[in-house]
């Protein structure tokens, strides 16, 4: 207790910035976040203000003096490990996964080879390239699967596809931005999420869309029509697995705070891992604080850990903030 009394005080004394907004499609929903965790550090007495993660996000950093930057960014370029980069160069620490674990975890194609790799659950899959979405494209995959970016969050993009003659413009609406397309074997199942937190796994979620398809609509303007369950029904022992493989995914991807892992588990009870979210949304509706508050941590508490875990993530700078 003392010593956590003492990361407190320690952190009360320095100036920190709530980086949020940016270029990203997930700009609206990263302020909304940004703006529920800055009010969050406010009340809780700490000197915080919030930060445009605009092109003078360089100068806004040096001119404030911020000596701890925690991120509320959703998407490219504050999820994949670029912003995370300016901040090492700039001798800041900030909240969540470094460089190397953000951009693997940001592009869902590498990310899964590397759930291969450790022989972890995974959909099978195939990428194609950005210059290819216009042509002519030979799916390997039977329908019906999953198109969706490579890179990019909060389902943007992403068509499930159950007939080949839809397959072209979904493509076309994965590669809208630029980068590379997962496709996806489709799962039936029932959506499922962990958080892990510093390492440690949350309580699971269950995501109960109404129309099965748990997109950006449904994720935050669904009016209630989207149902969560913080006490799932599961078989005996599935959901202390769906806990253990959060948090061997969290481990081998190097990440570190806060991160959420998103699941499909089968009707046979077997978990699939879809993908790995390096700085999980904390809006009124989302799943990391209502995984903390099962585990008995109101919001303003998950905030403050996840702000302890601020850090340099390289080589010899690696340090905590306190």
């Amino acid at each position: 207790m003392t010593q956590q009394l003492n990361i407190a005080d320690s952190f009360r004394r320095r100036r920190i910035a709530v980086v949020l907004g940016g270029p990203s499609p997930e700009s609206d929903v990263s302020r909304r976040s940004g703006a529920a965790m800055a009010a969050a550090l406010q009340r809780l007495g700490y000197t915080a203000t919030t930060l445009e993660a605009d092109r003078g996000l360089a100068d806004a950093l040096v001119r404030s003096r911020v000596e701890v930057a925690m991120l509320a960014l959703h998407g490219v370029p504050g999820e994949d490990g670029t912003v995370q980069g300016l901040l090492e160069l700039l001798g800041i620490p900030y909240t969540g996964s470094g460089v190397l674990a953000s951009a693997l975890a940001m592009h869902k194609a590498a990310a899964k080879k590397m759930f291969v790799f450790h022989g972890l659950p995974t959909p099978p899959f195939e990428v194609v390239a950005a210059r290819d979405a216009c042509a002519e494209v030979r799916i390997g995959l039977e329908p019906p699967f999953v198109v969706k970016p490579c890179e990019g969050g909060s389902s943007i993009g992403t068509s499930i596809v159950r007939d080949r003659a839809q397959a072209a413009g979904a493509l076309r609406a994965a590669a809208a931005g630029g980068g590379d397309i997962l496709v996806e074997a489709y799962v039936e199942g029932r959506e499922i999420t962990v958080g892990v937190l510093s390492g440690r796994a949350l309580p699971a979620i269950e995501v109960l869309a109404r129309d099965g398809f748990y997109d950006y609509d449904a994720k935050y303007n669904s009016g209630g029509a989207t149902r969560y369950s913080d006490r799932p029904d599961l078989p005996a022992g599935l959901h202390e697995h769906l806990q253990g493989l959060a948090e061997t995914v969290y481990g081998v991807l190097g990440c570190a705070g806060a991160a959420r892992v998103d699941f499909i588990v089968t009707c046979g009870g077997q978990p699939c891992i879809l993908e790995i979210n390096t700085i999980p949304g904390m809006t009124e509706a989302s799943l990391l604080p209502m995984a903390a508050r099962r585990a008995g941590l109101s919001f303003d508490e998950l905030v403050e850990s996840i702000l302890h875990s601020a850090a340099l993530h390289t080589g010899a700078n690696r340090s905590t903030a306190a």
